[in-house]
């Protein structure tokens, strides 16, 4: 019996969740022998014009993780969609847009214009910036265009399911290689992760106050927290209230709050907004000045409470403004 035929492909991301995969460690070993991997061009020597030949539907599951901000990474999407029988975002940046779909606060403009002519290193010289093609004696090289705005998988093509996590963790990319193996999956658009909140699996779940309330909003990089105290109830932001469960609170177990890396619950329209109101309704400040004040200690909102999600949220990006 033929194996069923598995790619991964990267987008805009840092490659950890290439790493990912590679942490399964010795059970990688189990999964290699159990499928046939055909495209995943990271670890292995292969080309487009692989997956161009192959038939539509042949690869039975594409792992595709990244956010997709350039016309190549949306080619190379819908070509892997056309030929898969299945696509799975894989990790956050696939999931919701994650760190990269911070850069629409910008557009592409005020990214070059800082990377090329404005920055520090670059002050001084003559402002070049990138070209789509360019002739040289031996032909004519063409880079992939930057978008203005960065998008989740799901905002250019259709995703079956999503696997969360920056990156995900080995416990469930194995359990979700085992439900694909075994066509134990669940309904089309599932996110194969809890459906509970994290705190449901934090150890520090316990000592958090049945009324949580909090005075004062605090930075970890200005004073050392309790680790085995919760993180609110010290008055650091921790995302894990309003975060989906399943990464076995690996951020807490060594010594960090939750992030939010994970995703919203089922059902949440836009996660940065029920984690701004989650914040709010813990402050427990009345008087306006002293609230104003203890609420810009939150240094940077939009990395705090959209840092994984912007592209899929209701924000979606900063709408720019120009001169004319």
């Amino acid at each position: 019996m033929a194996k069923p035929k598995v790619a991964f492909y990267w987008c805009a991301s840092c490659g950890g969740c290439e790493e990912a995969v590679v942490d399964l460690a010795e059970k990688v070993l189990d999964v290699v022998a159990a499928v046939d991997i055909v495209f995943w061009p990271v670890a292995l020597d292969f080309k487009r014009s692989d997956v161009e030949a192959m038939p539509d539907k042949s690869i039975a599951v594409s792992f595709i993780n990244g956010a997709v901000r350039t016309s190549e990474q949306e080619d190379m999407a819908k070509l892997m969609r056309k030929k898969s029988g299945l696509v799975i975002a894989f990790g956050s940046c696939a999931h919701l847009g994650g760190i990269p779909g911070l850069a629409n606060l910008w557009d592409r403009k005020a990214i070059f214009d800082w990377y090329y002519s404005k920055g520090p290193s670059v002050a001084k010289g003559d402002g070049s910036a990138p070209t789509t093609k360019i002739k040289v004696p031996e032909g004519e090289l063409e880079l992939p265009l930057i978008w203005d705005t960065v998008k989740a998988l799901n905002q250019v093509i259709d995703v079956d399911y999503y696997l969360p996590g920056c990156p995900p963790t080995p416990k469930i990319i194995g359990n979700a290689v085992n439900a694909i193996l075994a066509g134990q999956l669940p309904p089309k658009g599932t996110v194969l992760a809890a459906t509970k909140a994290l705190c449901n699996e934090c150890k520090l779940n316990e000592t958090k106050p049945e009324k949580l309330l909090i005075k004062d909003i605090k930075r970890i990089t200005h004073f050392v927290p309790d680790p085995e105290k919760c993180y609110l109830a010290q008055g650091l932001i921790c995302m894990g209230p309003v975060t989906r469960g399943g990464c076995e609170a690996l951020c807490v177990e060594g010594n960090m709050p939750c992030s939010g890396c994970f995703g919203p619950l089922d059902h949440t329209s836009d996660p940065g907004a029920k984690a701004v109101s989650f914040i709010a309704s813990i402050v427990d400040v009345f008087d306006q000045k002293e609230a104003h004040e203890v609420m810009e200690k939150v240094a940077d909102p939009t990395g705090i409470f959209y840092r994984y999600s912007l592209p899929s949220s209701k924000l979606g990006r900063k709408r720019m403004r120009r001169s004319s």
